[in-house]
């Protein structure tokens, strides 16, 4: 959204100046028409900052989307639904960017030019939609299919995020654990072992000698450790380094495959809901580009919006990529000759949706035993090397 600064007459030949919000000059032109003002000088500013707003969480917005749906579908007017889901949403974040779109549209502005004023809130899918249900008429219609790709979307996030909780989980309480046990309870051993005198074994000796080095050095490790992971993520902030990591993702043995299907769900469930909610094709790939979460897959995207442009179809470009399989490009490739893409992606999505749940169970079941070697080796190892020279003690003594 652009801000311009205009100067005006209204109806009785009286100059006002103010500023608005529009998508583009010629949006702006008939919001102040709209007042029933004659604009005279318009110009956007380019200082001028968007209003920025907190994110919202996507089980909220499913509910926005579900009830303002019910509610327009019922005949009640846009702004007073907005004022109704205004009153009883319970955060206050989200509650003052409603009741501002509210006001917007009292204003003039269009429903979707007022979602579009909280880009942080509302997605270019989102605000496509929306553009697209008041271009046809069925806003209801949409918002309701909006959300039901909104609550599948969120389904497949769970999903994937229950599968990586408790490895991770562990794997931090297995670090937070060693750092006690080098910190804390090694020096302990290591002054029962210096009383004791003695040649220690190798495994101690390095064991002790890492433990010496982090309670001197912890504060610059822990500093050390937080700059790499700063410039790592300055690093993987650029394009290049973006693309680098996503593609290597992707090549990760278990957890690759796992994000492959995500990524194929996702395009065909997304891109479905644009191109059957009448968003033209090229819009749509632009969004799910957009909206991917993976640069590889966006590039493959937009080669594909690219090859439309020129008036190719859109299945070849995809199976250049590694993360389409040949399944899903010949079923687009149907798709598209039958004039059926819709209903195809429609299918493919349904289809790797089921294939991410099997993936998550295997690799759930997988996880499992490999953390628990993973702490054997770990914890394991921190108390056999421990005590190494106790069970040399008791063979000496035992002669």
């Amino acid at each position: 959204m652009a801000v311009f600064t205009y100067t005006a007459k209204d109806t009785y030949g009286k100059k006002i100046s103010g500023t608005l919000e529009a998508a583009d000059q010629e949006r702006a032109v008939e919001i102040l028409r709209n007042k029933q003002l004659l604009p005279i000088f318009l110009i956007e500013e380019k200082s001028k900052k968007r209003l920025r707003t907190k994110r919202v969480k996507l089980d909220d917005l499913v509910i926005f989307s579900r009830q303002l749906a019910t509610m327009v579908d019922s005949g009640i007017p846009l702004v007073q639904a907005l004022s109704i889901l205004g009153e009883q949403v319970e955060k206050e974040n989200f509650r003052q960017v409603i009741l501002k779109i509210r006001q917007d549209i009292e204003e003039g502005l269009g429903f979707c030019d007022a979602l579009a004023k909280h880009p942080n809130v509302f997605s270019p899918l989102f605000i496509n939609m929306a553009k697209a249900g008041e271009a046809s008429g069925l806003l209801n219609d949409i918002l309701d299919r909006l959300a039901n790709y909104l609550e599948k979307t969120s389904a497949l996030q769970r999903k994937v995020k229950s599968s990586l909780t408790y490895p991770i989980v562990v794997i931090c309480m297995a670090i937070i654990i060693t750092i006690f046990l080098l910190i804390k309870v090694v020096p302990t051993f290591k002054g029962i072992f210096d009383m004791l005198g003695g040649q220690l074994p190798i495994p101690t000796q390095i064991l002790i000698g890492v433990s010496d080095v982090i309670r001197k050095l912890f504060v610059f490790v822990v500093a050390g450790f937080m700059v790499i992971v700063f410039f790592i993520k300055k690093w993987i902030a650029t394009p290049g380094g973006r693309r680098i990591v996503d593609y290597n993702l992707l090549r990760l043995p278990v957890f690759g495959e796992l994000l492959r299907k995500v990524a194929v769900a996702k395009f065909s469930r997304t891109l479905s809901t644009l191109v059957k909610s009448g968003v033209p094709i090229l819009s749509s790939l632009e969004i799910v580009a957009k909206t991917s979460g993976n640069k590889v897959v966006e590039e493959a995207i937009d080669n594909a919006r690219q090859s439309i442009k020129e008036g190719e179809p859109i299945a070849g470009p995809l199976s250049n990529s590694p993360v389409f399989p040949p399944m899903v490009v010949r079923m687009i490739s149907v798709g598209e000759q039958t004039g059926e893409l819709e209903k195809m992606l429609t299918k493919i999505a349904d289809f790797y949706d089921e294939q991410v749940d099997a993936a998550v169970s295997s690799m759930t079941s997988l996880i499992e035993p490999l953390v628990i070697a993973f702490l054997g080796v770990v914890i394991g190892g921190i108390v056999i090397a421990l005590f190494l020279p106790v069970f040399k003690i008791t063979q000496l003594l035992g002669h």
